[in-house]
């Protein structure tokens, strides 16, 4: 793999310097720049993979360093570190407010800190999400749009009409996974206890033999937190070599991350193969929905890749199709009648909706929406690596 790419900017020639040192022996190609403006020119020049940068910069402040690049197409996806001997709270927060992804004051646990920042924030790139199985990211603007649900039920389906693939489930809702509910899962492992063990033991063969398999939904799951407290305490840093391990070991790798739109899961959004944005009828929703759009789009998520599904999840009230996709600017990839008490009473026996009403017109129509998002995919895979 080509090494990594980082630019330091600090205007301490003997920090820029030391830090330089440390990266280039852990192998990483290293340039430098002494202020915030020939920073920022060679940032938007070179496209680095990653910056880090001081806070106190001679010309421009680190914050607005952060937000011109954060504003600009060309930067605006590449992970931002502040190295600063400032340490108070209130300057992290105004460097995090602004834009960097992770904020490490200057002290002798500076460079193992850096270290473990940069395998976090490189580790999940363009180039290892457009490698192994497909991913499909399940998302909504606002809690009780049912993202857990029809990502469970998106995944049988696929599984059903390519029972060749293997499936697995991720589930990232945060701070308490939906998935494991739905399914009917009661075991003990889950994304907090696999991101506790070493990662030398997480590999694309243990996924492959010990990922519970949930049969009647014919595909394997890791199951999210199974309570606030425990997600307090997951180890994020782990979180991208476990997708990149699963997609190792999966045909299809489905995320559900509900609404926890974060610095964790950003990065999931922005390299999986195709996003499925649930949206439901009412108003609000719409309209959150249509921010969520207009933020994922400032980040380089191409809405090529964001599959709509509108979904009925509360009742027949509501906007129509055509008045949500008028409101968002956007075509509706699909829409999900109500369900009824009928959906309730398939999570309540932890079943697929097709298995327990396989004549309902929903069915059909999560049987053709799957169908449609693997294809749409696949298709997104290739042209990303389709020959110039």
């Amino acid at each position: 793999m080509p090494q990594k790419r980082i630019l330091i900017v600090d205007s301490d020639v003997a920090s820029r310097n030391f830090i330089a040192k440390k990266l280039y022996e852990s192998n990483y190609d290293v340039s430098q720049a002494g202020s915030g403006k020939e920073g920022l020119i060679y940032s938007w020049r070179d496209r680095p993979d990653l910056i880090i940068a001081d806070p106190a910069l001679p010309d421009l402040t680190g914050e607005e360093f952060a937000s011109k690049l954060r504003n600009d197409a060309r930067t605006s996806h590449i992970p931002l570190v502040a190295l600063s001997s400032d340490t108070t709270s209130s300057r992290r927060q105004t460097c995090l407010d602004a834009g960097f992804n992770e904020f490490i004051p200057k002290s002798g646990q500076a460079v193992p800190l850096l270290r473990d920042a940069l395998v976090r924030l490189l580790g999940l790139t363009e180039e290892v999400m457009k490698q192994g199985g497909l991913s499909i990211t399940f998302l909504g603007a606002k809690g009780g749009t049912g993202t857990s649900s029809m990502c469970a039920n998106i995944a049988m389906n696929i599984a059903q009409f390519q029972p060749e693939s293997r499936l697995a489930v991720l589930d990232l809702v945060l701070p308490i996974g939906s998935i494991a509910p739905i399914v009917g899962y009661t075991g003990e492992m889950n994304i907090v206890s696999v991101a506790d063990m070493p990662a030398d033991e997480t590999t694309p063969e243990f996924f492959r033999r010990h990922l519970p398999a949930m049969n009647i939904w014919r595909f394997n799951l890791l199951a999210g937190s199974p309570d606030p407290e425990r997600s307090n305490q997951l180890n994020v840093g782990r979180i991208w070599d476990i997708v990149t391990s699963l997609k190792t070991s999966y045909d299809y790798v489905l995320i559900d991350i509900g609404r926890s739109l974060s610095k964790i899961t950003l990065p999931l959004l922005q390299h999986s193969d195709l996003i499925a944005l649930l949206i439901s009828t009412d108003i609000s929703t719409v309209s959150l929905t249509k921010i969520l759009l207009d933020y994922l789009k400032s980040k380089g998520v191409h809405l090529d890749s964001v599959y709509t599904i509108l979904n009925r999840a509360v009742g027949l009230e509501g906007l129509s199709k055509v008045d949500a996709e008028k409101m968002l600017g956007i075509t509706i990839n699909a829409a999900m009648p109500y369900l009824g008490t009928n959906f309730a009473f398939a999570n309540s026996h932890h079943q697929p909706f097709t298995l327990k009403f396989p004549n309902d017109t929903a069915s059909i129509i999560f049987h053709d929406t799957a169908k449609e998002m693997a294809a749409l995919a696949r298709k997104l895979r290739g042209e990303q690596f389709a020959p110039a």
